[in-house]
């Protein structure tokens, strides 16, 4: 994948078992435990959801607010030089940067109007 394209999601719920069966159900994507997570009260906190495209998401259980969110992530090279970009341009960092064990490393930012996006890298 291209870098700055859109190469993830994420939907914040509440319960990731109750919303995987309605994403499931309503787009006939395929779901999954996201490696590396453990459950909670019975539900998992985070679910992979297979689209069958070449962008898929997760469904995540935060535990706290925010519980309702949708974000897409951009795909980068370099998740603190897009941090930078982003402060140079009047956004602002709201999470991050984070690591992903096994993955790459994410973050959150705020663009001027108050709008969250993810950048993502791999390692």
């Amino acid at each position: 994948m291209s870098k700055n394209q859109i190469c993830h999601f994420e939907i914040g719920v509440k319960d990731t078992r109750k919303a995987a069966e309605f994403y499931s159900q309503l787009f006939d994507w395929n779901m999954e435990p996201r490696p590396g997570a453990s459950a909670s009260e019975g539900s998992p906190p985070a679910i992979m959801m297979r689209t069958g495209g070449d962008v898929g998401g997760h469904l995540n259980a935060l535990g706290h607010e925010p519980h309702n969110y949708t974000i897409f992530y951009i795909l980068v090279d370099d998740v603190a030089a897009a941090i930078s970009r982003a402060e140079s341009l009047g956004g602002s960092r709201l999470v991050g940067p984070l690591p992903v064990p096994g993955s790459g490393t994410f973050a959150w930012i705020k663009d001027p109007e108050g709008n969250v996006i993810g950048v993502y890298t791999h390692q």
